[in-house]
């Protein structure tokens, strides 16, 4: 799982430099933040640091979104079907590859006869307990005066472009 998440993530980078249009560049963003908080997660012991993640860029995609919708409102979205084609030709493969790699799972057991030993052999020889990445060790005693500083630093940061904006002026005002 991990590899065909690596797999995609590496083709939705490649595709957002043939997108222009910022909205779908927000959404291969936003597809792109899916598979990392679903990667990262599988790193660690825990999903908690995943989904405050993944609501944290959400809040950042809204934010792009409204700035984006009020800049450029009234640009036409065109969606390239050849491009479409190949996008699609290219996760088909990329499934077929991962299916082709990940053959000693033997899935006609797994799926028709529901037998799990399979998959928990192969699970545990990649995933066992000195490969995860434990939560706690982000707030240790060892890093906790930095993790404050940064809290504290981000907090700021926070006020102190709140005070600087001025939201009468710009893209974001008020309409009337």
């Amino acid at each position: 799982m991990k590899i065909f998440l690596t797999m995609m993530m590496m083709m939705i980078s490649i595709m957002m430099f043939f997108f222009s249009h910022p909205l779908s560049m927000g959404l291969m963003i936003l597809i792109q933040t899916i598979f990392t908080c679903l990667l990262s997660g599988m790193l660690i012991n825990t999903y908690w640091f995943s989904y405050i993640l993944f609501l944290t860029f959400l809040g950042g995609l809204l934010v792009l979104f409204i700035y984006v919708s009020s800049v450029a409102s009234n640009e036409m979205f065109k969606m390239n079907f050849f491009f479409l084609k190949i996008i699609f030709i290219s996760l088909i493969i990329i499934i077929i590859l991962n299916l082709y790699m990940f053959n000693n799972l033997n899935l006609l057991n797994y799926f028709f006869n529901n037998e799990m030993e399979n998959f928990y052999n192969y699970n545990n020889m990649f995933f066992n307990n000195e490969n995860k990445i434990n939560l706690s060790k982000l707030y240790n005693n060892q890093t906790f005066m930095m993790m404050m500083m940064m809290i504290i630093y981000l907090f700021i940061t926070l006020v102190a472009i709140v005070k600087i904006t001025n939201i009468f002026y710009g893209p974001l005002r008020p309409t009337m």
